[in-house]
Order: structure tokens, then C-alpha cells, then sequence
């Protein structure tokens, strides 16, 4: 099995003093069964001991994209709720390529509110592409004003068992006494 991470092109949003940050990591993880595979990854993303909350892909004004190491991801507690978008990929073949990824664009206005997109296939070219023309697509729909602000890729080549690769855009956790 072969992993590679992160990959991106990330440009600062402007700051603001009460930002929420979303943090973005990769991850991937080979098992036995795609689920095991899945748990591995989200293990090495740092987001396994949380129940995933999947959002749709706007990103609320304010905000503070960045990718981070999987040890700067959100914290919790062991069963805690994340609220995140999340691409997750799986090869089950030998030699097959398992890719992911999550682009995002910020409006032009300074608010930091913005779009994520997630992607999921058999080559980062396709992710790629997937990313770019549904940014473009989301963006032409709102009437254009945002920019492209960074993309963020993982990948898993399966060698004998099931591979995954996700990213993770994680908002916030929330403990179950917290609703």
C-alpha cells in the first residue's frame, strides 16, 4: 500500500478577530473491508473518534479556511458530533488508485464566506478537473464574486486489501448534552 497527502494551493483569507476556523487535513488508511479502510484513513485525517456530520459546502462569512496537520484538527470528545464536508475514495483492486479531493473559493467582499466542492475518483487528473468545474459551476450560479483560494488532495494505491483516502473540511464538534 501507497499513501500520498496533501497537496495544495491555499491563499490566505482575510482575518477576522471572532474567524471560526475550518480545518482542512487528509487522510489514508488500508483494512481488510472498505469500512476498516475508511476508519484507517479518517484515523490519519485525525477525525476517527467523532460521529461525522456531512454539511453541504458553503462556507459561512467569517470564516478561516487552512489546511493542518491531523494533530491541529478540531477537538472533542470520543463520540462527539463534526460537522464537516468530506470527500472519501476507495480502491478495492490491485495496482487500482484511490483519489480525493476538496477545492474552495471565498467571496470577493473580505467576509471570508465562501464555497467547498468535493471530488472523489481513480486519478488526481479527474479530481482535479471535477473540482475545477463544479467551482466554476457554483460560482457562475451565485453570479460570480468569489476566488479560488486552495485545494487540498489525498491518495491510496491498493496493493492487496481496500484502501481509502479522504479530506476533511471540519467546522465544529458538538458533545450530545451540547443540543
Amino acid at each position: 500500500m501507497s499513501f500520498a497527502h496533501s497537496e495544495s494551493n491555499t491563499v490566505e483569507p482575510a482575518m477576522h478577530d471572532d474567524a471560526p476556523t475550518v480545518r482542512v487535513s487528509t487522510g489514508s488508511g488500508a483494512g481488510r473491508t472498505r469500512l476498516s479502510a475508511f476508519d484507517a484513513a479518517l484515523r490519519d485525517a485525525g477525525v476517527a473518534n467523532f460521529n461525522l456530520i456531512r454539511l453541504s459546502s458553503v462556507i459561512p462569512p467569517g470564516s478561516d479556511v487552512r489546511e493542518v496537520a491531523p494533530v491541529d484538527q478540531v477537538a472533542g470528545r470520543h463520540g462527539d458530533r463534526l460537522f464537516c464536508v468530506y470527500a472519501e475514495a476507495h480502491a478495492e483492486l490491485p495496482y487500482h488508485e484511490a483519489w480525493a479531493g476538496i477545492a474552495w473559493a471565498l467571496k470577493n467582499d473580505g467576509s471570508g464566506a465562501g464555497l467547498f466542492v468535493e471530488h472523489e475518483g481513480p486519478s488526481k487528473e479527474q479530481v482535479d478537473r471535477d473540482l475545477t468545474a463544479s467551482l466554476e459551476d457554483l460560482i457562475a450560479g451565485r453570479g460570480g464574486g468569489y476566488t479560488t483560494a486552495g485545494r487540498a488532495f489525498a491518495n491510496a494505491m491498493c496493493e492487496h486489501e481496500p484502501v481509502c483516502a479522504v479530506v476533511v473540511a471540519s467546522y465544529l464538534t458538538q458533545g450530545w448534552s451540547d443540543s
